[in-house]
């Protein structure tokens, strides 16, 4: 018999696989404190919760027979996941439980936007009947931008399909082939922003897509254009889209998530172009109920000795394998975050491979970690050492793995190249006794470098002054060099510049190098 623990409301649908079983004893007890929590976990064999209930190492340390933590939702933000790995406990989520809900939401938005449905019924409330202010716009044959097409996004187009809208999508995975397997179209995100009437956003919260949409990106919109986010709050610049309707260039906002949640006072509900909701695009009777069903399913499959499907974390090594790879755990992700910072078109194919040492050890976490790398610059806390093939196959990468026994130079090295259909790039390390972690080459070129902090990669021509004019302009900068690699292909030929410097670069200081006649390509990469 196995001891359930429910710490926070589900439904009583959601839990029914939980009843069905014979072999499950289930505790429903929501609201406990922290030291309440720990008194009791020890006895449990399964913990599922929500978003209130904050699993901590503490806790975990305390849960003596705990096997799987589950979550009732789509982020595991509330629970240690590290010390639940290290404690042997396997923890699993609903990441496609709100789907249809959040695309059915942001549906909802952009109509009620077109229509200015909330104005008029408030106008109504206050016994006034003003048919002419509220005149609003057709969505047929209206073009909608999507900013992001994973498992919502791709919801939404089909549905905005359904209205009769013509559909350009922009998302860092997305091939003109997929696009057009869809009926939608295809763009980068200028091109997206530049023709789009409505645009509505579907992206994690990255460093990379935080205030991706501020004042330059409405610079480039259409006048007129309306905006929808049920994304995550901090992806629109809320100051810039306060500008950019007070204006007139944004003619509507529609908003579900913000930057600061929850709030009382909000300078854009100010504005009567704007409507809101507080953060309801995954609240439906039905999202609530399929996220508990499909976590209630994993827990009572895992106790009874099935795979689990949504798994977050991975269970425990053996401790012989765990000791000879966990070195290169490091390594192995960092080499995927380089190359996708050197990937400037849309990946097909991960190729990962292993020379010397690692030749008879099992590599396979190795690779799950680089493909994690390599897809948390644009998927962020969604991917992770469980889901990272499931998810690079889901973009279309396919991945391969291979091994040699030759040492290649290096007594280990692992080799992590991508395929585009504009070419090939590539990045191998090694860990060197005493020194660790190093990239030792890049699209074949020989370099030594540490791979953290802020790298600058700079491909130019062979030829006397390059160093001289590249060093002087970011002194101007005031950024300082703190390593230098160099290495050529031939005298005169293509060479490569590799800079660790002190800070990070940002798009304009790029530029100022990249106007070098002597320069081909540069690249900031922040490790």
């Amino acid at each position: 018999m196995f001891n359930i623990l429910i710490a926070d409301p589900l439904s009583e649908d959601g839990i029914q696989p939980l009843r069905a079983a014979d072999n499950m004893n289930i505790v429903v007890d929501t609201g406990l404190k922290p030291e309440e929590l720990m008194e009791k976990i020890g006895k449990f064999d399964a913990l599922l919760v929500r978003s209130q209930t904050k699993v901590t190492r503490e806790i975990i340390e305390q849960a003596s027979n705990l096997k799987i933590i589950a979550r009732a939702g789509v982020g595991v933000d509330n629970i240690d996941l590290e010390a639940a790995t290290e404690n042997g406990i396997i923890v699993v989520n609903a990441p496609n439980g709100n789907t249809n809900s959040a695309a059915e939401h942001t549906m909802a938005m952009i109509m009620s936007l077109s229509r200015n449905i909330p104005q008029a019924y408030l106008s109504l409330k206050e016994k006034k009947w003003d048919r002419k202010k509220y005149v609003g716009v057709e969505v047929k044959n209206k073009t909608l931008g999507i900013v992001g097409l994973g498992r919502i996004g791709a919801e939404v187009a089909y549905r905005a399909k359904g209205q009769r809208m013509n559909v350009i999508a922009y998302d860092p995975f997305l091939t003109k082939e997929k696009a057009d397997n869809m009926g939608i179209g295809y763009g980068t995100l200028d091109e997206v922003l530049e023709a789009a009437d409505f645009i509505t956003i579907h992206t994690p919260l990255l460093k990379e897509t935080k205030h991706m949409i501020d004042s330059d990106a409405f610079g480039k919109m259409k006048d007129g254009v309306q905006i929808v986010n049920c994304a995550r709050g901090g992806i629109i610049d809320e100051d810039a889209l306060y500008h950019a309707i007070v204006s007139g260039k944004v003619a509507g906002a529609a908003m579900d998530v913000f930057e600061e949640e929850p709030f009382t006072d909000h300078r854009l509900l100010e504005l009567p172009e704007v409507i809101a909701t507080p953060h309801l695009g995954a609240s439906t009777f039905e999202a609530q109920e399929t996220v508990a069903i499909d976590v209630s399913h994993d827990v009572a499959g895992f106790l009874n000795g099935e795979p689990v499907k949504n798994p977050v974390n991975l269970p425990s090594l053996p401790k012989e394998i765990l000791n000879t790879i966990e070195p290169y755990f490091n390594l192995s992700e960092k080499l995927g975050e380089f190359l996708i910072g050197r990937t400037e078109d849309v990946a097909e194919e991960i190729n990962i491979s292993y020379a010397g040492d690692l030749y008879d050890v099992e590599v396979a976490p190795l690779s799950r970690n680089a493909v994690k790398g390599f897809l948390k610059r644009h998927l962020g806390d969604h991917v992770n050492d469980v889901n990272a093939l499931y998810l690079a196959e889901r973009k279309g990468i396919s991945i391969h793995e291979n091994k040699t026994a030759s040492t290649k130079g290096f007594t280990n090295l692992i080799s992590v190249e991508v395929v585009m259909k504009s070419g090939k790039r590539s990045v191998s390390g090694t860990l060197l006794n005493g020194l660790g972690a190093r990239i030792v080459k890049v699209d074949g070129y020989n370099v030594d470098v540490t791979p953290k902090g802020h790298i600058v990669v700079i491909n130019h021509k062979d030829i006397p002054g390059v160093i001289g004019k590249m060093g002087s302009l970011l002194a101007r900068h005031e950024i300082n060099i703190a390593t230098m690699q160099v290495d050529r292909s031939d005298i005169g030929g293509n060479a490569i510049m590799m800079l660790t410097v002190d800070r990070h670069l940002d798009e304009k200081e790029l530029d100022t190098l990249k106007e070098l006649e002597e320069i081909y390509e540069v690249t900031a990469i922040d490790l």
